[in-house]
């Protein structure tokens, strides 16, 4: 099975860290959330995949290359004009072959793909859909499925009171090739506007729609493992909170802090954990950094500053004698 990870969009909610990257190159512990993202498809046997881009599409090349640091054979699509959720796929699916993954680039998640193929394969549906349990619908899209699992409708971030179901909708498919003829034409879309593309298509709009109005069978797979689309700043805190906790299974990127330690290089201050210390830091004199923190690769503390739960980005500058609560620190270029 080959896999397909959706890279192209803009990520407006993450601004102003977007002004200067992608998405999928926000940093998570220190890695880019894309790379966890290929760590977790090598982890499941996956070899061949392809990427689409279009938000600062070399930043996305040069760290990932071919894939081979991955053991993966990755390759990319540009996209001049976003194409959508499902119109970026549609435009690789001589690639994809009989039956392939989605995935978002911007996910963290630890999910169990083989597992996961295991239950797309025990059906004979079009698709399967990745759902978790969630307490607040009104943040999700969410998936109506019967007993069987069979999905039976979608409502789209429905106060809890309203909502028929509390299953959320991951965002990470598996999908038979068959899935195409169910597309809306050229320039068809429902979710297009005035200046998208020919071939502009999108899942929730379009595509799944015709399979309930065409009583095609599709299913939801519901999981336990941890998820998070990283889709703005509260969720990028959470999430690197919850890497350096481990509550989500990701590999950590620099020297994890977990307890009290004060004078040992390269922090001349004290560290009271979980800190996470990115390569080449630099840390003054009389600091202290509270975690949950995350210090990026290159980052420089002035001496006597003060962090408490704080996010460094890679080559951010923190002044002398400042003091950050909570704050997500990062490099204007």
């Amino acid at each position: 099975m080959r896999a397909m990870v959706l890279a192209a969009g803009l990520g407006t909610r993450l601004r102003p860290i977007t002004y200067t990257m992608p998405k999928p190159m926000v940093p998570v512990a220190n890695r880019p959330v894309m790379e966890h993202i290929l760590l977790l498809l090598s982890r499941h046997g996956f070899t061949e995949v392809v990427a689409n881009l279009h938000w600062f599409p070399d930043l996305i090349e040069e760290r990932f290359g071919d894939g081979s640091d991955y053991r993966l054979a990755l390759s990319y699509s540009h996209e001049e004009q976003l194409l959508g959720t499902s119109g970026g796929v549609r435009n690789v699916r001589d690639f994809l072959g009989d039956s392939f993954l989605v995935i978002s680039g911007d996910a963290l998640t630890d999910i169990d793909l083989v597992a996961m193929r295991e239950a797309h394969e025990s059906h004979d549906g079009i698709a399967t859909l990745a759902t978790k349990r969630v307490q607040d619908t009104s943040q999700f899209g969410v998936a109506i499925s019967g007993s069987d699992g069979r999905i039976q409708g979608f409502q789209e971030k429905p106060d809890p009171s309203e909502a028929l179901s509390d299953l959320a909708n991951c965002g990470i498919y598996m999908f038979r090739k068959e899935i195409f003829d169910f597309f809306p034409g050229p320039g068809a879309s429902k979710a297009a506007g005035p200046g998208d593309p020919v071939g502009f298509a999108d899942w929730a709009m379009d595509v799944f729609p015709r399979l309930l109005e065409a009583d095609v069978p599709f299913y939801s797979h519901e999981i336990d493992a941890y998820w998070n689309d990283i889709g703005d700043l509260a969720e990028l805190r959470a999430g690197s909170v919850d890497a350096l906790t481990g509550a989500v299974t990701v590999e950590l990127d620099g020297e994890l802090v977990d307890g009290y330690r004060s004078g040992d290089a390269p922090v001349e201050g004290a560290l009271e954990g979980p800190v996470l210390l990115g390569a080449g830091c630099t840390i003054g004199d009389d600091v202290r950094i509270d975690g949950p923190s995350v210090i990026g690769d290159g980052v420089t503390i002035g001496a006597g500053s003060r962090l408490r739960e704080v996010i460094a980005l890679p080559g951010a500058e923190v002044p002398a004698s400042a003091v950050l609560v909570g704050a997500i620190a990062g490099w204007a270029g």
